[in-house]
């Protein structure tokens, strides 16, 4: 969950919190989760300066087609929005027209939504994923000209990225998928290098899709945080949101590139029993007393450190 989506929660209408009654902090952590992310593939076309994705090793390349159909099967008619991508370039993956279909068949509650880089995006496969029924698709451009985005994105052509974007989003508008409700995101991560071509990069991407996104660069945990950085805090993360790997484990965070905080496995448990079983529970329980360091994932990361979370103190 994103701070913006954590400011708007009516904890009245949320309830029942945190069962943890002798916690500092009583999160609203949702019956179900409301979002899943599907590893369907562990490989990218980039090679990002800032990202771990280069380390992943889950023993399999790609997630079979009978997993990432029982997660959806077990969990149809929930109001998921899926995300068929994780610490991966989602159209590396040729599946993802299929799998969206298959996401929308029968379950008018189910979204499908995607973040790429954008250089995959040929007018074929444009066209394929807007006919599958995609609900919404962001595309992490991370600077206007070649000199602030090539040093960002390494391994990614910058001419095919602004020829192709630009070209999804015609299509987009003009063959009506806007008026259809598709939200379409370009968003940029700000560093000092492109921080001077912000304004104009807004006045470029603005007119062309639903909205533009400017957002920081965050540190993955154990990228050289010390316990003194990590703050005594709860997470955000894990209040309604499932992550499951390629070979099936599923983890409380998105950020969680080498499996240190897997709570179950699809193979062996319902998503029902992961959400609500013991290791998730035991670990919502630990981040409600901001016991981060208890937590092997959670003792080096420094996520929401700045974020207010006086408005869940326990009463």
């Amino acid at each position: 969950m994103r701070p913006s989506q954590a400011d708007l929660i009516e904890l009245e209408t949320n309830l029942p919190r945190s069962a943890n009654k002798g916690a500092q902090w009583r999160m609203p952590y949702a019956a179900r989760p409301r979002y899943i992310q599907l590893e369907t593939v562990t490989k990218c076309n980039a090679a990002c300066p800032f990202c771990p994705q280069n380390e992943l090793d889950r023993g399999v390349p790609k997630m079979p087609d009978e997993m990432w159909k029982k997660v959806v099967d077990m969990t149809r008619g929930w109001g998921i929005t899926y995300r068929p991508f994780l610490t991966n370039e989602p159209f590396v993956d040729k599946r993802q027209p299929e799998i969206t279909r298959y996401i929308k068949e029968n379950d008018p509650t189910a979204k499908v939504e995607y973040n790429s880089n954008g250089e995959l995006m040929t007018e074929k496969n444009a066209r394929a994923i807007l006919e599958a029924g995609v609900d919404i698709l962001r595309f992490s451009i991370d600077g206007l000209s070649r000199e602030t985005y090539e040093p960002s994105r390494v391994g990614v052509n910058f001419d095919s990225v602004y020829e192709r974007v630009p070209r999804f989003l015609e299509i987009w508008r003009e063959e009506g998928y806007e008026e259809k409700g598709v939200f379409t995101e370009v968003r940029c991560i700000k560093v000092p290098e492109n921080a001077h071509e912000m304004d104009d990069y807004v006045a470029f991407w603005k007119p062309k899709c639903s909205d533009v996104l400017l957002t920081d660069l965050y540190e993955w945990p154990w990228m050289g945080q010390k316990a003194a950085d990590v703050p005594r805090k709860p997470c955000l993360k894990i209040l309604d949101e499932l992550f499951v790997y390629a070979n099936g484990n599923v983890t409380i965070c998105c950020w969680d590139v080498h499996e240190r905080a897997v709570i179950g496995n699809v193979n062996e448990q319902t998503i029902e029993e992961i959400w609500t079983g013991y290791a998730a529970n035991h670990m919502r329980a630990l981040l409600d007393d901001g016991r981060r360091d208890l937590l092997h994932l959670c003792s080096r990361c420094n996520a929401y450190e700045d974020y207010d979370f006086s408005r869940f103190v326990a009463e």
